[in-house]
């Protein structure tokens, strides 16, 4: 009798554990499926053009950040990422956690003067990352534009 209680006991905390579990992962599940967005300053008052950072269904989306100022390659490029940055940070992330990027050149002239500054900063091991001149231009007079993503973990 006193081996069937224990059993029981035994039997129903699995219960309860395994059912804890299962609301962990529903709960998790239900929050990487709402899209969030991510602002840097107080949420603007009129609805911006785009957002900046956006998580969806697992992945952060960080949007295309220019340097909109004069300057060469070398100081845009650092622009951009230290943007970038700023970004992964406000949403909880790093550069390290960095999966795929996407680089946008105003002239392709600008691709090594560009890789002298991106080296290194997404840590050790770099995302995948795609490298184009964009044909007419990188709009607001920008030598370069720079966007990425990331799986977004509830761990970041």
């Amino acid at each position: 009798m006193k081996q069937d209680r224990r059993n029981l006991l035994k039997g129903t905390a699995a219960l309860v554990a395994a059912s804890s579990v299962v609301g962990a992962v529903k709960a998790e599940a239900k929050e990487k499926g709402k899209k969030k967005v991510y602002y840097r300053e107080a949420k603007p008052e009129k609805t911006p053009l785009f957002s900046g950072a956006v998580s969806f269904g697992g992945i952060l989306f960080i949007a295309g950040k220019g340097a909109h100022f004069p300057g060469d390659i070398a100081a845009h490029t650092k622009h951009v990422l230290d943007e970038i940055e700023k970004e992964l940070t406000n949403a909880g992330s790093s550069m390290e956690k960095v999966l795929k990027v996407n680089v946008y050149l105003n002239d392709i002239k600008d691709y090594a003067g560009m890789n002298e500054v991106y080296q290194g900063r997404f840590g050790s091991e770099p995302p995948v990352r795609t490298t184009i001149a964009a044909a007419g231009g990188v709009p607001g007079n920008s030598l370069v534009e720079i966007d990425c993503n990331r799986l977004y973990l509830k761990n970041r």
